[in-house]
């Protein structure tokens, strides 16, 4: 995996506008330097999620002063945050967890994962909430935590109530395996 990472970073130098592997999927930036680039593909290649599943190409906005953020097919990422190097691959890895919702899920995963992760609400349909007591957050930071466990990972849970300790990683890993592969599935019969 590190020589595909550094083949996709060697591709950001050569041309910045999209990356593609197997195991990385297709991204585009909008900004950012070579370093911060380097990050967040080395922040994808240290994760064991095969970023390949996401269909289509997601934009990454390197951006001053932003807190970092997701819709569909577009992330933002604070490039201050990226300075930190390591430390962010976990915020990185927490964003395209929320790809991985917008763009795998259906809304009766949405509910199942709900149900197991905790929550009030999935995501934002009921403002005023917590960031933890919303599902999609639940979800990507447990996401990050389940698919790089790393005691370097800044989403590693340090009680027993952080929002990435929400289910075990095994069990984690497998749930959303479950319901990915059966994305991949009927993506692939639509072609």
């Amino acid at each position: 995996m590190h020589r595909v990472a550094f083949l996709v970073a060697a591709a950001c130098v050569a041309f910045p506008a999209t990356t593609s592997s197997a195991a990385l999927g297709t991204f585009t930036f909008d900004g950012g330097t070579k370093k911060e680039r380097e990050t967040v593909v080395a922040a994808l290649d240290a994760s064991s999620f095969d970023w390949s599943l996401l269909p289509g190409s997601i934009v990454i906005h390197v951006v001053h002063g932003e807190p970092s953020r997701s819709i569909p097919h577009e992330i933002w990422l604070d490039a201050d945050l990226l300075h930190s190097g390591e430390f962010a691959w976990g915020v990185v890895q927490h964003e395209f967890g929320h790809q991985v919702d917008y763009l795998l899920l259906d809304d009766a995963e949405r509910a199942l994962l709900l149900h197991e992760l905790g929550g009030r609400d999935w995501c934002y349909s009921v403002p005023g909430l917590a960031h933890n007591q919303y599902g999609c957050e639940r979800f990507a930071s447990t996401f990050a935590w389940s698919f790089w466990r790393s005691p370097q990972n800044s989403m590693r849970p340090t009680h027993r109530g952080d929002e990435s300790a929400a289910m075990a990683p095994a069990k984690f890993r497998a749930l959303v395996a479950r319901l990915t592969s059966r994305a991949a599935t009927q993506g692939a019969a639509k072609h």
